[in-house]
């Protein structure tokens, strides 16, 4: 028998007033199924959208709203909610709120107990698209994340802006597994405000409109390190060239590319940003010279010469521009002397990390769901770790780069 993570947590849940306050009523029905002591305080404006007496029904204890009971004078107290909480998630969180939580504003019950919060505080934003979108919103989720907020939203990628939309409120039952990892200790949250660049998949070089020069790369690799970087807490750029794998965790931001110009300029373009980088996309070294007008025909082609130019080494340009705060990481897939090529590489490009894997290792490389690496440090120093599933690899790539990382002032 499973038990969770929640048993014996003590939840503080903010509800503003958004139309998506309505969930609240799920959201705490899941939390208190899951053994959590729930407390809720509400703005005033959500109580226009939900009762307090069906929270206070589902929760088991008496709903906050005011800083005085109108009956009695009671004084609630917004200090000891602080000390009491294990954790505080704010759903839904309004612009208003956001923008009341990063600037300080505690002219309600719910403000003034975030400002008190000892614990790890949560916030699933809820709004319409063009206020999610504005600058001022953006800059506020910005500030919040740099406070150490961990900001929920529904998973990214082209599937989910149509389902979900940018600025929904991600669902009950993912905020709850959101706060069941948390506790579970299976993310650490030690990336908690660092933003990280991974690239993934293959690069396709068109030769005419339906041929092109690629790999075998799935993907794999860099999906599953941007899983990992995201539930420690990252906020992670993904910038994947085509493949067929879904993206899951919120904090994954989704770009797709297909050719190794488009990838170089999303890169370069969003690495300036980031607080490190880890380059894991097989990115083609040759694009053809020119492409050919609709679709070459044998009968009429016969024999034909391919002229290649090198691309623009992302690698390289990253390194150029990396900061002394920044750290990068770099993949080698190597088919011979691995360690000397992977060694010139590191140091070739800039790199803070490269990891080396062999073609000659069974289970390794592209298409498979294991691997095998050596990591490989600026420093000189080199590890190397057995045959294992991609996402333990992940792990194992993340702790490194963790460690080298600066600490969040």
């Amino acid at each position: 028998m499973n038990i969770s993570s929640l048993k014996g947590k003590h939840i503080v849940v903010g509800i503003t007033g958004s139309i998506a306050a309505y969930k609240a009523c799920l959201l705490c029905r899941l939390l208190v199924k899951a053994g959590a002591e729930v407390q809720v305080v509400m703005t005033p404006a959500a109580k226009e959208f939900v009762t307090p007496v069906t929270l206070s029904a589902l929760t088991g204890r008496p709903v906050v709203s005011e800083f005085f009971e109108h009956t009695d004078g009671t004084w609630h107290s917004h200090v000891d909610l602080g000390l009491w909480a294990d954790a505080m998630l704010v759903a839904p969180a309004t612009a208003s709120t956001l923008g009341k939580m990063a600037n300080g504003v505690a002219d309600n019950m719910l403000v003034t107990t975030y400002l008190s919060m000892k614990a790890q505080v949560f916030v699933a934003p809820a709004m319409d698209l063009d206020m999610y979108a504005h600058p001022s919103t953006q800059r506020n989720l910005d500030i919040l994340r740099s406070y150490g907020n961990v900001v929920v939203e529904p998973a990214s990628g082209e599937l989910a802006s149509h389902l979900m939309g940018k600025g929904r409120m991600q669902e009950p039952d993912a905020l709850v597994e959101v706060l069941e990892n948390f506790f579970h200790g299976e993310q650490a949250l030690d990336l908690l405000g660092k933003r990280i660049l991974i690239t993934a998949g293959p690069t396709y070089e068109k030769i005419d409109a339906v041929r092109f020069i690629g790999n075998y790369s799935s993907g794999k690799m860099g999906f599953a390190l941007a899983e990992e970087c995201a539930r420690r807490g990252a906020e992670v750029e993904l910038v994947c060239g085509p493949v067929s794998l879904q993206t899951h965790h919120p904090r994954i931001h989704r770009t797709d590319v297909e050719s190794a110009a488009e990838m170089f300029e999303a890169a370069t373009s969003r690495f300036g940003e980031q607080d490190a980088a880890i380059l894991c996309a097989a990115v083609a070294d040759f694009t053809p010279e020119a492409v050919r007008e609709g679709k070459m025909k044998r009968e009429t082609t016969g024999e034909f010469s391919l002229h290649l130019k090198p691309t623009r080494d992302i690698a390289a340009e990253l390194g150029r521009m990396k900061r002394a705060d920044q750290r990068l990481v770099g993949f080698a897939l190597e088919t011979s002397d691995e360690l000397a090529h992977a060694t010139d590489k590191l140091q070739r490009k800039g790199l803070d990390f490269i990891v080396l894997n062999s073609l000659r290792d069974k289970g390794a490389g592209f298409a498979v769901d294991t691997n095998k690496i050596t990591l490989l440090s600026a420093d000189g120093s080199q590890r190397a770790f057995p045959l294992k599933p991609k996402q333990e690899v992940a792990k194992d790539i993340v702790d490194a780069l963790s460690a080298s990382l600066p600490a969040v002032e």
